[in-house]
């Protein structure tokens, strides 16, 4: 009799215990999701998410590298184009190559599309008008393996797992301008267009240097000029192959410290 009154005991004891954490779980979770429910207005963060230069929500956000202020990729090219500052500190990027000292900035762009709904859709569409008002060929237009274009396939919004599928798409010629490296078996390839040219580097280095660790070796170049590592492909399209047919032509060579 004294035997089962004390496994009634630590029963009971362990019961309670295991209520005690019950309850302290159940409050916190709720606790936590409070919080997290908790809404905050756009506008106040509009601060962080929008160009200095035009006031607009950034597209493509591009960062400089040397103050790390971030604006809309056109909006800081054209201004580059005639300065070597930055807009917002007026500290100043490089004496002469103000551009390869920029880089684009996915994570700040991926968070404005997902804090500004439509944002994306809309930007799309201002693009296809660009291509077609100024008759200039839609990269997204290119005809791919099948004859089909890549806006000729409905996007399945739930199709995230492989993300940059979804990207535009770039055909990238990639030539080799010296002797002392291989040609490569394939010079045509197709990409994303938010792929840097660090990207491409590491892609030859792993085919002519057999190591992707050499990329270090490897310059990239585009119409005879050096490309900085954070230009991506659709930067490099808009800005050196603006008026030029498909692909974009770009050369690779054994690095030349300037």
């Amino acid at each position: 009799m004294l035997m089962l009154t004390k496994q009634k005991i630590r029963l009971c004891l362990f019961l309670f215990s295991q209520t005690k954490f019950l309850l302290y779980f159940f409050n916190y979770e709720f606790i936590k999701n409070k919080i997290m429910e908790k809404k905050i207005k756009l506008k106040t963060l509009n601060n962080h998410i929008t160009c200095k230069i035009c006031r607009g929500y950034l597209i493509d956000a591009t960062t400089v590298t040397e103050c790390l202020h971030t604006f809309c990729k056109s909006c800081l090219v054209k201004h580059l184009e005639e300065n070597n500052t930055c807009p917002t500190c007026k500290i100043v990027i490089h004496q002469s190559h103000p551009l390869q000292y920029i880089r684009f900035d996915r994570t700040m762009q991926d968070i404005v599309y997902k804090l500004v709904p439509e944002l994306q859709k809309n930007e799309l569409e201002s693009e296809k008008e660009f291509y077609k008002a100024r008759r200039l060929p839609n990269p997204k237009d290119i005809p791919i393996a099948n004859g089909e274009t890549k806006g000729d396939h409905e996007i399945d919004p739930h199709a995230e797992s492989d993300y940059h599928r979804q990207d535009e798409q770039v055909n990238v010629c990639l030539e080799c301008v010296s002797s002392s490296l291989k040609v490569l078996k394939r010079r045509f390839i197709r990409c994303s267009a938010q792929a840097t040219i660090l990207h491409l580097k590491k892609f030859v280095a792993m085919k002519v240097l057999n190591g992707m660790e050499m990329y270090r070796d490897i310059d990239i170049l585009c119409n005879d000029e050096l490309l900085g590592k954070d230009h991506t492909l659709k930067f490099v399209y808009v800005t050196r192959w603006r008026f030029q047919n498909p692909p974009l032509t770009l050369q690779y060579r054994p690095r030349i410290d300037i």
